[in-house]
C-alpha cells in the first residue's frame, strides 16, 4: 500500500456543515429530557389507577426524584471538567435504565392496558397493576440482556459487496471494519484484546477503524487501546477520526494510532494494489472537526482524493453516514461509516434516523455509491444494547467481471 497524498492543506476548504434538526433540538434536551424520562414512568406506573399503599407510592416517587437529580449531576461530573469515571458510569447507567423504563411504561400502558380492557380482564385497578408489574419485569429483563449484549465480544457480520469498477485482481479482497469502540470509564482492556483476536482470525487484507475510539484522552485510555497494535492485515490498518475524538484531544488519538501501527487517513488516500489492479483507500476527518478549534482538522474530501485517477474505484472512510452526500457527488464507490450504533437501545434508532441517512447495513445512494453503516463494535455511555447488537464486519469486495 503506497501513500500518494499529504494531509489536507490549509488552502482547501470543506463544504460548510449545516446544523441538523436533531442538533437544534439537542440544545433543549438537557433540560427537558430528564424530567420526561423520570416523571412519565412515575406517573404511569404509580398514579394511573393502581391505588398502591401510600408508603409504597411515596417511596417509589422519592426514588424517581432521586434518579431525576442524580442522573444529570453524575453525568456532568463524569463527562465535564472533573472527568470522574465512577460518576460517568453511574450517570450513563441511570440514563440507559430510565430510557428502557420510559419506553416500556408508555408502550405497555397503551397496548397492554387496551388489550386487557378489550379482553375483559380484571377491573381498572387490576389492569393498571398488571401493566406496572409487566413494565418493571420487561425493563429488568431487557436491562440484564442488554448489559450482556453490550459487554460481549461482537459477533462477526459477513457480507459480499459488489463494486462495478473493481478489477478482477481485487476480487475477494477482505476488508474488516471495526468502529465506535468507545473505550471509556468501564475498563475494557481485556475486551479490547479479545476483539483484536477475532479480527486477526478473519484473515483480513485491510482493517479499518472509522472513529470514536474512546471517551477520554489517549493518555487516559491508552491501556484499553493498546491491543489495537496487535491487529494484523496484509495491506495495512487505516483509521479516521470520529466526533468523540474531538471531545478528547483528537490529535493525541491520531498520534497514538500512528504509534500503534495504524495509518491515520486525515484527508488523504492510499493506493492498494493487488493482482494488477488498484483500489483507492481514502479517509476524511469527522464533519465536526472544523468546529473543534484544532488547526488543520476538518473534513476535506477534495484533499483526500487529490490526484486520484478518476477511473479507479474508491473506498472512503468517513465516521458519519451523512457524509454520503459528498461522497456520492464525488463518485465514491463505497463509504464505510459507524457513529449510529444502530440506535444502541431500541427505539432510539428512530431519533438517529432524523440526523443520519442510514442507521445500519448496506444502502445505495445515487447511481453508483454504496454506504455500509456499522452498528459499532463497542457502546457509548449506557452499558446496554437492546435490539441493536454490536458487530465486527467482514466485507468481501467482489468484481462484476468474475462469475460467482
Amino acid at each position: 500500500m503506497t501513500d500518494t497524498s499529504e494531509s489536507g492543506s490549509a488552502q482547501r476548504t470543506a463544504d460548510p456543515a449545516r446544523p441538523s434538526r436533531v442538533l437544534r433540538l439537542m440544545r433543549y434536551l438537557p433540560l427537558i429530557a430528564p424530567v420526561l424520562l423520570w416523571s412519565v414512568p412515575c406517573w404511569l406506573l404509580l398514579y394511573t389507577g393502581q391505588h398502591w399503599p401510600a408508603a409504597l407510592t411515596l417511596g417509589a416517587t422519592c426514588l424517581c426524584a432521586v434518579g431525576l437529580v442524580a442522573m444529570p449531576v453524575a453525568m456532568v461530573r463524569g463527562l465535564g471538567r472533573r472527568q470522574q469515571d465512577g460518576a460517568a458510569v453511574l450517570g450513563a447507567t441511570l440514563l440507559g435504565s430510565v430510557w428502557v423504563l420510559f419506553t416500556w411504561s408508555v408502550l405497555l400502558s397503551v397496548v397492554l392496558r387496551s388489550g386487557l380492557w378489550l379482553a375483559g380482564v380484571g377491573d381498572g385497578q387490576g389492569r393498571a397493576r398488571i401493566v406496572t408489574w409487566a413494565a418493571l419485569g420487561v425493563t429488568a429483563a431487557l436491562l440484564a440482556w442488554g448489559y450482556a449484549e453490550a459487554r460481549r465480544v461482537p459477533r462477526v457480520r459477513s457480507l459480499d459487496v459488489r463494486l462495478p469498477r473493481l478489477g478482477t485482481g481485487l476480487d475477494g479482497l477482505r476488508v474488516v471494519l471495526i468502529t465506535d469502540t468507545h473505550y471509556g470509564p468501564l475498563d475494557r482492556a481485556r475486551w479490547s484484546a479479545r476483539v483484536c483476536d477475532v479480527v486477526n482470525s478473519l484473515d483480513a487484507d485491510l482493517v479499518c477503524h472509522t472513529g470514536d475510539i474512546a471517551d477520554g484522552t489517549a493518555e487516559r485510555r491508552h491501556d484499553q487501546a493498546a491491543p489495537l497494535a496487535t491487529v494484523q492485515a496484509r495491506h495495512g490498518r487505516v483509521y479516521v477520526t470520529g466526533n468523540h475524538e474531538y471531545y478528547s484531544q483528537a490529535q493525541g488519538w491520531v498520534d497514538l494510532m500512528d504509534k500503534l501501527g495504524w495509518q491515520p487517513l486525515r484527508n488523504r488516500h492510499l493506493l492498494l494494489a493487488q493482482g494488477g489492479d488498484t483500489l483507492v483507500v481514502a479517509g476524511v476527518d469527522d464533519v465536526t472537526a472544523e468546529h473543534s478549534g484544532l488547526a488543520g482538522h476538518r473534513a476535506q474530501l477534495d484533499a483526500a482524493l487529490d490526484g486520484v485517477d478518476p477511473k479507479l474505484p474508491v473506498l472512503l472512510l468517513a465516521h458519519q453516514p451523512k457524509f454520503i452526500d459528498r461522497a456520492s457527488a464525488a463518485g465514491v464507490d463505497l463509504q464505510l461509516s459507524g457513529h449510529t450504533h444502530g440506535g444502541q437501545i431500541w427505539p432510539f434508532h428512530h431519533l438517529v434516523r432524523l440526523d443520519q441517512p442510514a442507521v445500519a447495513g448496506l444502502s445505495r445512494h445515487g447511481a453508483r455509491t454504496l454506504l455500509y453503516t456499522s452498528r459499532g463494535t463497542g457502546f457509548w455511555g449506557p452499558p446496554f444494547r437492546v435490539f441493536a447488537p454490536s458487530e465486527i464486519t467482514l466485507l468481501t469486495l467482489r468484481s462484476p467481471h468474475v462469475s460467482a
